[in-house]
């Protein structure tokens, strides 16, 4: 069974840092394509960054130049490094996986950016 466990959240000042971890575990092969999502109470949730196989890696414009999507292919490992946080980047983040026609979703971790 495939498991999907995100760390690293947590409380933050404008301007700090932090990485997120995601830790993907099972009888699986490496994953294709990891993102990364967050979502802030009721709104939708939103694509953030993605890394692919070749380590591309993509970001939404709103992160662009802050957040950078990475990946230890060893270690079936992804993160999401976060500079320069921003008061609205405070969300759940969620670290999502495609494994062949298959879609894999940890069950998020917060982060909390505040003064």
């Amino acid at each position: 069974q495939v498991q999907v466990v995100e760390s690293g959240g947590g409380s933050v000042q404008p301007g700090g840092s932090l990485r997120l971890s995601c830790v993907i575990s099972g009888a699986i092969p490496r994953f294709d394509i990891g993102s990364w999502y967050r979502q802030i109470p009721g709104m939708e949730r939103e694509w953030v960054a993605s890394v692919s196989g070749r380590d591309f890696t993509n970001e939404a414009a709103f992160v662009k130049g802050r957040f950078t999507a990475s990946r230890d292919i060893a270690k079936n490992t992804m993160f999401l490094h976060m500079d320069n946080l921003k008061l609205e980047d405070t969300a759940v983040y969620y670290c999502h996986v495609l494994i062949g026609s298959s879609n894999y979703w940890g069950q998020g971790t917060q982060v909390t950016v505040s003064l």
